[in-house]
């Protein structure tokens, strides 16, 4: 009389199946067949000797199924991180290449400016004014791209000294007054008295507080003011600083508050820029343990707030 096939080896031969035809699911058939050994030795029918064989051979299915997924995963792991190495490298020398052709021609019509060629009439100095704001602009532009890059690529990272977020401040709303006096915009300070030193990385944070500063001015009507604070925060368990950017302009709505923080985003429609100020600025306050947000409504103004521990 033929001997039928015990339970555990049929399961044994599904799971083995399983494995061979679907390699994200190892662990599911190695369990397959251990259940069907554990089953098969609780119900006794069978030799204790099989039941455990087909018990250590699930089991054995499970792991290296599990192992070859894991194999897997590292090596996509590995090609994305190849990638965006190999993108960050692309980036960084396409700003490169752009960068320098326009410092030279934005060294160029600095000379101009300061007449050391010879005089210039009223309409040449509205032009080379232009020229000039444009050069600016596409440079900063190839400086966020080329810090996006770094991000991406894992490259961004702070070097820390202690720094007084207040006089840190203060030095980038005096760099920002020339650009908002020329939109007729108004800026002011308000600091405390005593600002403890936190650890930060001075440039970066330099960088992050400009970003914000040029968002509020591109987005706020000629003749509008911007608003900057620093406060302490002190619970008693916490000590840190907060920062506030706050401008009056025209504001956000739901969906172009839902976009921010998005590269090539801006949250308004139809506006100049990027995004990649926000996207950065966002990353620099996160690499310090911070955190950055927005209150903003439309047609009632924006405010930018973000956090550093002390």
């Amino acid at each position: 009389m033929e001997i039928p096939t015990p339970l555990s080896a049929r399961l044994h031969r599904v799971a083995r199946t399983l494995v061979s035809r679907f390699s994200r699911l190892p662990l599911l058939a190695g369990l397959v067949a251990t259940t069907g050994a554990a089953g098969a030795l609780v119900a006794g029918p069978w030799p204790v000797a099989a039941a455990l064989a087909a018990f250590a051979g699930g089991v054995g299915l499970a792991v290296a199924g599990m192992r070859r997924l894991v194999a897997a995963q590292q090596a996509e792991l590995d090609r994305l991180g190849e990638l965006v190495e190999r993108r960050a490298e692309q980036v960084t020398s396409l700003s490169h290449e752009l960068r320098t052709p326009l410092s030279m021609m934005k060294g160029a019509v600095d000379l101009l400016v300061e007449r050391t060629p010879g005089p210039l009439t009223s309409a040449q100095e509205r032009f080379l004014a232009v020229v000039d704001r444009q050069c600016a602009h596409v440079i900063a532009l190839c400086e966020s791209l080329l810090i996006q890059a770094k991000i991406e690529a894992g490259l961004f990272t702070p070097r820390l000294e202690r720094v007084d977020v207040s006089v840190l401040a203060r030095d980038v709303v005096t760099a920002m007054r020339p650009l908002c006096a020329e939109r007729r915009q108004r800026i002011t300070l308000d600091t405390p008295q005593v600002t403890p030193d936190i650890a930060a990385d001075p440039l970066l944070l330099t960088q992050a507080l400009t970003n914000l500063l040029s968002n509020a001015s591109r987005f706020t009507s000629v003749g509008g003011s911007i608003d900057v604070r620093v406060a302490v925060i002190d619970t008693g368990t916490y000590l840190g600083i907060a920062v506030y950017v706050t401008d009056d302009g025209a504001g956000m709505t739901r969906e172009q508050r839902r976009r921010l923080f998005h590269r090539f985003a801006t949250g308004r429609p139809l506006a100049d820029g990027t995004g990649l100020g926000l996207v950065i600025t966002k990353t620099i306050v996160e690499l310090h343990g911070g955190s950055i947000m927005v209150d903003t409504t439309s047609m009632h103004g924006t405010t930018f707030l973000f956090t550093l521990p002390g």
